[in-house]
């Protein structure tokens, strides 16, 4: 399989994917954070990604779509495709929060190595010890948890567990500390939440649960510091965990530590994903929103003289050749072709200054061109504009759909030929306009008018 990988990847990824395989304990080959791995082994970021999801076409990987919490980084719904995740609120039991997905934050793309090239513990996860079964199957990939001490960085809050079976019930006997306590079971993402409080008492206590993965326990107890003696029964057809965790400083310590993981969004406006995958995307009636992204509107001016000038067969070689400088740039950005239209480009970017990076790109890439021909055959008109949308399926494509898509749109019809427009939107991301700072730019301010749109917006010239 790596053999055949190598004719789609670059040689050092492949490398690295074998020794990952061949090496790496088995809690490192599930739900792996390419954006963490590209890091560790000092390799750029697009071609890990490119290397993964080649991977995962030949049943290297499996790829996951999983629904995080924002709150605890816990994985509160994985899917094996994005098509199974829900648009509607996602309830996390450990935090008592409801949460609407987006695809921004709160779903994240992992990939854990295929049984068929080498089985893992995670692979039985219902066998997995509860220790392992949060850091490999409960936590997301955000969450940076630490290797050597991890066992020991638990102790710190779990004051009590155990691995109950289906069906089964037992007890669990313990001392109450004067703490915020919660009784947590990661399976059914159910939680007991205790406030411990008051004089300490002798007087043994008696609490019943029970997990059956439609109780969330959520309303809170009040107990005083003292014994209690927590009835727990498994009313599903899986092993359950529950465990009894201290809510202060040892767990929010671990909570705390996040790092950048692969978002569905950046998944979406990546170009190798969108050329091996295509369709296999969303279900045709699915909406999945997206609270920040970054759409880019090319045109070429002049292009019904340009058939005429020169024929339809030189100026078809000529739009073709301007459309695969257009999309060689766009992927080296990060970004992806969602479509073309006649002559004109759709493209996405997972943040602004990527797109304007490729704007300024695409203007010196046809200036180029028309140098070399001798002519000013291709003018380029840009826009770009960044805000919410809403990603779809249309027309059997992974599209979008919002007010963002229609600015972005317009102002690119508000550019003449060799000009790039920015919305203040773009040019308020501190990335974009550092980039523009560094090259000594200043764009040039202008107030417009944009049709089916109710008020003025500020668009910005980018010289």
């Amino acid at each position: 399989m790596f053999a055949v990988l190598r004719q789609s990847a670059t040689p050092a990824v492949v490398d690295a994917f074998e020794r990952l395989v061949r090496d790496a304990p088995d809690h490192r080959l599930c739900r792996i954070n390419a954006l963490a791995f590209a890091k560790a082994e000092g390799l750029d970021e697009e071609a890990v990604l490119a290397g993964f999801l080649h991977a995962s076409r030949l049943g290297i990987f499996d790829l996951s779509w999983n629904v995080l919490c924002p709150g605890c980084g816990g994985v509160l719904d994985a899917n094996t495709s994005l098509r199974t995740v829900k648009s509607e609120e996602y309830t996390c039991a450990l935090c008592a929060a409801g949460y609407e997905p987006t695809l921004d934050e709160m779903v994240e793309v992992t990939f854990t190595v295929s049984p068929r090239v080498r089985h893992i513990a995670a692979h039985s996860p219902h066998d997995l010890p509860a220790l392992e079964y949060f850091r490999q199957i409960y936590w997301g990939s955000g969450l940076d948890l630490p290797d050597e001490d991890y066992a020991e960085k638990v102790d710190g809050f779990v004051i009590e567990s155990l691995e109950l079976p289906p069906g089964e019930r037992a007890v669990l006997a313990l001392q109450l500390p004067e703490e915020f306590v919660i009784v947590f079971e990661p399976v059914t993402h159910a939680a007991q939440f205790i406030d411990v409080r008051g004089e300490p008492t002798k007087e043994r206590r008696s609490l019943s649960l029970v997990f059956d993965r439609t109780h969330r326990h959520s309303e809170t107890l009040i107990l005083q510091p003292g014994p209690v003696r927590i009835q727990v029964e498994n009313h599903t057809e899986v092993r359950t965990l529950p465990s009894v965790c201290i809510a202060g400083e040892a767990l929010h310590a671990i909570l705390g530590r996040r790092r950048p993981f692969l978002t569905a969004k950046r998944l979406l406006s990546n170009q190798a994903f969108r050329d091996i995958y295509r369709t296999d995307t969303l279900d045709l009636d699915q909406r999945l929103k997206i609270t920040s992204l970054t759409f880019l509107f090319t045109d070429l001016r002049g292009s019904t003289e340009l058939y005429e000038r020169v024929g339809d067969l030189a100026a078809f070689d000529l739009v073709r050749a301007h459309f695969q400088v257009l999309n060689e740039i766009v992927t080296a950005e990060a970004g992806a072709v969602v479509k073309t239209i006649g002559d004109a480009v759709m493209a996405t970017f997972p943040t602004p200054d990527r797109a304007v990076a490729a704007a300024m790109r695409m203007r010196d890439a046809m200036g180029r061109l028309n140098t070399e021909r001798g002519s000013e055959d291709l003018l380029l008109k840009i826009g770009i504009h960044e805000g919410p949308c809403i990603a779809v399926n249309l027309n059997e494509r992974q599209d979008y759909f919002g007010q963002t898509v229609n600015i972005a749109s317009r102002v690119q019809h508000l550019a003449a030929a060799q000009e790039i427009f920015a919305t203040g939107a773009v040019l308020d991301n501190r990335d974009a306009s550092a980039l523009l700072a560094d090259r000594g730019l200043s764009p040039v301010a202008h107030t417009v008018t944009l049709r089916g749109i109710a008020n003025q917006i500020s668009i910005f010239a980018i010289p």
